[in-house]
């Protein structure tokens, strides 16, 4: 999908940002409750903020940030994630 196909689409964007939203929850709580693994992920604390905007910003996230953080961040959070636990 391209990032033009990524913004006109109405599904898409939305169901990424809500895995992007319950990746940092699960971070946050991970790190209140073992911050020892947390702290095994890289950028752990940008991931919870980037939730926070997400759930309480909603409309002022760019969707051509989401499609970027996508593409280019979320395969190594993912390979981190499962190298953690």
């Amino acid at each position: 999908m391209t990032e033009g196909q990524f913004v006109e689409d109405l599904r898409t964007p939305r169901a990424i940002e809500r895995s992007f939203e319950i990746v940092g929850e699960a971070l946050e709580r991970l790190a209140r409750d073992f911050p020892e693994v947390a702290a095994r992920i890289p950028e752990h604390c940008r991931v919870i903020d980037f939730r926070s905007v997400l759930a309480h910003g909603y409309d002022v996230v760019d969707p051509r940030l989401v499609f970027g953080l996508a593409r280019t961040r979320l395969p190594a959070l993912l390979a981190a994630l499962r190298s953690a636990c």
